[in-house]
């Protein structure tokens, strides 16, 4: 089990960056798939990036080269480098740890980004 906090959303012009950040309550060294996904108003929830415990790393056509996925182990925590960014990236980014079977989400933090 874990416990995932996201930060460092907001609102930001286009063509701007934000880095978000999830913050792990337990030691992430060990958990094979963490990722971040998106929830725009009236769409679904959609994966944006995943980064596996050996560091290979996945992301939506959208993102690909604007976004980068990372992961600290000794802080137990997650990154998404977002830039270039696009009004269509506003979205609740939630954060995900995939343990086992079972999916683990943080709060969601929002991303506006305006034209």
């Amino acid at each position: 089990q874990v416990q995932l906090v996201e930060s460092g959303g907001g609102l930001v012009q286009a063509g701007g960056s934000l880095r978000l950040s999830c913050a792990a309550s337990r030691s992430i060294s060990g958990i094979n798939v963490m990722g971040w996904y998106r929830q725009a108003p009236g769409k679904q929830r959609e994966l944006v990036s995943t980064i596996t415990k050996g560091g290979s790393t996945n992301y939506a056509q959208s993102v690909k080269g604007r976004f980068t996925i990372s992961r600290d182990n000794a802080k137990n925590t997650v990154y998404l480098q977002m830039n270039s960014l696009k009004p269509e990236d506003t979205a609740v980014y939630y954060c995900n740890a995939l343990i086992s079977v079972d999916n683990y989400w943080g709060q969601g933090t929002q991303v506006t980004v305006s034209s």
